[in-house]
């Protein structure tokens, strides 16, 4: 796409812009940079809310059994595992879809149907002899949600200058993460009451055991409060987002697998965020697995909602450190960060008593803040290693295969408990594939004299 450096950023009319020049610095600063900077804050709001509804069964799998459902261990795993399963799933669809259908449909439509999900768990919850299978399937859907973000940072990544690239993803992924950490905080707490006056249509509370106490609950109420956002969010994406003409039919995406730097990006992404949003799905089950069985143990809710908050900060903070600093080097110390957090954290998952506990949580946190500084430098590196449109697919491919976190956490952590009754096993493996991916970083894009700096 050719321009005159003084014309002005033009005004379009329905969904797709006439041109779009990033790079161009006439045209960013005559309109360009106001239309991207709004576009981020819908399309990071619309995110948001994808990963509140991805990550819901996390909240609510821990409650089930408290409320009359009864599942062992290992069917609450596959519970909590299952959104993960579909997100990168539904993730090797959406990485295709924002150069076929622009930024306006792809971000209106996938968020209004994350309204599935919802419903369906606002039910299913209400009813303790609701069949297993059911739950199995809502918490496929709840997946929607994850698929969401292999279309949104792609789209993001075109709106902005490679300058800004780091910054831009890094706070659009980290706010968006924020929905992780946000629906764990709040499902405790709103499921406490009833709604909008014990409104008939709002459903019956629950009664839940605990401790051997009872209480009443509305677990209901954790989808309820979303549904509205979503509605709202969805269709202010329709009515004030564009689209930026960067096409490509689904066959023509397909040149990104024939560079090495796709396979040691996902590589490396699956280090970061596959292990952000595995942990985040998994940490108040572990809690619960790993200190439960002791007397005045710990409400798992009542702490695992640090773990995604401190990954989601980090990675807001890491994005203009990347921009400033190089992808690759902040990559190189937040792969080392993992490697000793998870070596620390190996030491605290055979407990004796609920002493070890806040070490445990620290190790934890320490785990999860390398991971979100390393989720933001991994997505400077892609824009630099790739043109635009190969950026936005590489973008969506390695979001897509770490997206599969959760539901592999949840099958290595179900089957390690189920063998060793411990969690140590994972750990140790998960050190040594953070071991491999600081090697890699380094040799191919940290070291000095490296073929291709990032």
């Amino acid at each position: 796409m050719s321009a005159s450096n003084t014309t002005p950023a033009p005004r379009a009319s329905g969904t797709w812009l006439q041109r779009w020049e990033p790079e161009n610095e006439q045209f960013w600063n005559s309109g360009g940079s106001a239309l991207a900077w709004r576009t981020l804050t819908i399309t990071t709001l619309n995110l948001t809310m994808a990963f509140m509804a991805w990550f819901l069964v996390s909240a609510l799998v821990v409650r089930l059994p408290q409320i009359g459902f009864k599942f062992t261990p290992t069917e609450l795993f596959w519970l909590a595992a299952m959104p993960g399963l579909a997100g990168g799933t539904l993730r090797l669809v959406h990485m295709f879809l924002t150069p076929m259908f622009g930024t306006r449909h792809v971000v209106s439509l996938s968020t209004l149907s994350l309204l599935v999900p919802l419903v369906g768990w606002f039910y299913a919850v209400q009813n303790p002899a609701t069949p297993y299978w059911v739950l199995l399937v809502l918490a496929f859907l709840a997946g929607l949600g994850g698929g969401n973000f292999s279309s949104f940072m792609p789209s993001t990544s075109l709106f902005f200058p490679k300058r800004l690239q780091g910054t831009a993803l890094a706070i659009q992924a980290g706010v968006g993460n924020f929905g992780v950490s946000i629906v764990q905080f709040v499902t405790p707490w709103v499921i406490g009451f009833s709604l909008l006056g014990g409104a008939a249509f709002m459903g019956e509370s629950q009664t839940m055991t605990k401790a051997g106490v009872q209480s009443q609950v509305w677990l209901q109420n954790a989808p309820a409060v979303m549904i509205p956002f979503v509605v709202v969010f969805g269709i202010s994406a329709w009515l004030m987002l564009k689209s930026v003409p960067i096409k490509a039919n689904f066959a023509q995406q397909f040149d990104i697998f024939r560079s090495r730097h796709t396979w040691s990006m996902t590589s490396l992404y699956i280090m970061t965020f596959g292990a952000f949003s595995g942990l985040s799905a998994t940490f108040p089950l572990l809690i619960r697995q790993i200190y439960g069985g002791f007397e005045g143990a710990p409400d798992p809710l009542a702490w695992a909602f640090y773990g995604p908050l401190v990954g989601s900060a980090s990675r807001v903070i890491a994005g203009p450190l990347s921009d400033k600093l190089g992808g690759a080097r902040v990559t190189h110390w937040a792969a080392l960060g993992m490697l000793g957090a998870t070596l620390w954290v190996t030491t605290l998952t055979s407990p004796t008593g609920l002493d070890s506990f806040p070490l445990f949580v620290a190790g934890m946190l320490t785990l999860f803040f390398f991971a979100g500084i390393g989720n933001a430098s991994t997505f400077k590196q892609m824009p630099m290693l790739f043109e635009p449109r190969q950026a936005g697919g590489v973008i969506g491919f390695t979001g897509a295969i770490a997206a599969y976190g959760p539901f592999i956490f949840g099958m290595l952590f179900a089957w390690s408990f189920a063998t060793f009754k411990s969690a140590t096993p994972i750990f140790y493996g998960l050190a040594a594939f953070f071991a491999f991916n600081a090697a890699l970083n380094w040799w191919m894009y940290a070291r000095r004299g490296a073929a291709n700096p990032c």
